[in-house]
């Protein structure tokens, strides 16, 4: 399928036309369509019978980016341009102030009408940061709820690789072309999330790389499309924080992970809780928020046997001697009155169960008490 079947030819290529005129804010196309009760083909058709003022914003259609468009769609089945006007089109987004006129999108583009949460944080987050991210956003997809994040380097990274480990999958928003991967080294995960149970999404058009007013604007897009933000990680200065503030002033939710008062990394999380976000320490707190019922709560009873086993084992003494910083071994020896090597034997058991990792130094505690 090379495009959505809600809308002809001609109105899809007219919604990319306006788009191409990349100097005019979708809020002024939207305007004038609306005062001179115009449609986008009466604009991208002959504009000789136009008024002047809205033949000066005709002329600022980009034939090359048109084209570009629509060759970057035809090369694949699975890629798609949505425009405003098609039933495929996420209302939410219809709720900013400046919405996309189109979107390019690589995928199950159904997924963008999905329930969703996003998952948002520092690009240098820590490793015990990445495991909530991952754990938050498996949890969520298995329980009907895609993960919105934007294809960064740390939690973004670690949110959609979580969602894909899950039933319902992930929506990456990007700040670039829609073939043009930012940071390169996500390719790889680009393109699981293009073949399975996925979907990557841009206002950019075909070649455009990052550019640093992009990912406001891709922030803007990942915040509406959410039912809520959620914060693992952030500087009180970041890109995060504005993300959870857009969401904030579009009525959504905001939720945020809290952290060592130590770490500079929760101190974004801290001022949102302080301000009002919710304070979350597990996917019910979300789900009760948004109002949607956890499937079972996400466990058949062979899971919950597991945890019922990982939760007896995390009450025990020698997960307790693991903190979540790096633990040196000779130091969890100590806390137990073990030798070093019965104690990694004891803790080989906690790695299997995904209880602790070793990590260079020692080991760190991942869930449990």
């Amino acid at each position: 399928m090379k495009q959505h079947t809600s809308q002809s030819n001609s109105e899809l290529f007219a919604w990319v036309a306006l788009a191409s005129a990349q100097r005019i804010s979708p809020k002024i196309w939207l305007q004038t369509l609306e005062h001179y009760q115009l449609s986008p083909a009466d604009l991208a058709g002959n504009s000789s019978s136009l008024p002047d003022a809205v033949k000066q914003l005709v002329d600022q259609i980009s034939k090359p980016l048109i084209d570009a468009a629509f060759l970057w769609q035809q090369a694949a089945d699975n890629r798609h341009i949505i425009s405003y006007s098609s039933s495929y089109y996420p209302q939410s987004l219809k709720q900013l102030d400046s919405p996309p006129l189109v979107l390019f999108t690589t995928g199950d583009s159904a997924l963008l009408r999905s329930p969703q949460i996003a998952i948002v944080g520092s690009r240098r987050a820590s490793m015990q940061g990445k495991r909530i991210a991952s754990e938050f956003a498996s949890g969520l997809s298995n329980n009907g709820v895609a993960v919105t994040s934007g294809l960064a380097m740390g939690i973004d990274s670690a949110a959609h690789q979580g969602a894909l480990s899950g039933n319902t999958g992930t929506v990456a928003v990007m700040g670039t072309g829609p073939e043009v991967v930012y940071p390169a080294k996500n390719r790889t995960l680009y393109e699981a999330i293009n073949n399975d149970k996925g979907v990557t999404v841009t206002e950019f058009f075909p070649g455009q790389g990052p550019k640093p007013w992009h990912f406001p604007r891709r922030n803007r897009i990942i915040a509406a499309l959410s039912l809520g933000t959620l914060v693992v990680e952030a500087k009180i200065k970041s890109g995060t924080l504005i993300t959870a503030n857009l969401a904030a002033d579009m009525g959504r939710e905001v939720f945020a992970v809290p952290g060592s008062i130590f770490h500079a990394y929760s101190e974004g999380c801290h001022l949102l809780i302080q301000q009002g976000a919710k304070l979350v320490i597990n996917i019910i707190d979300i789900l009760d928020e948004i109002g949607l019922q956890p499937e079972q709560l996400g466990l058949d009873v062979n899971e919950q046997n597991e945890k019922s086993a990982a939760n007896s084992l995390a009450t025990d003494k020698l997960l307790a001697s693991v903190d979540y910083d790096i633990t040196a071994i000779d130091v969890i020896a100590q806390r137990n009155a073990l030798s070093v090597s019965q104690a990694m034997a004891s803790l080989l058991e906690y790695e299997l169960r995904g209880l602790v990792a070793a990590v260079p130094g020692g080991y760190v505690k991942l869930r449990g008490k």
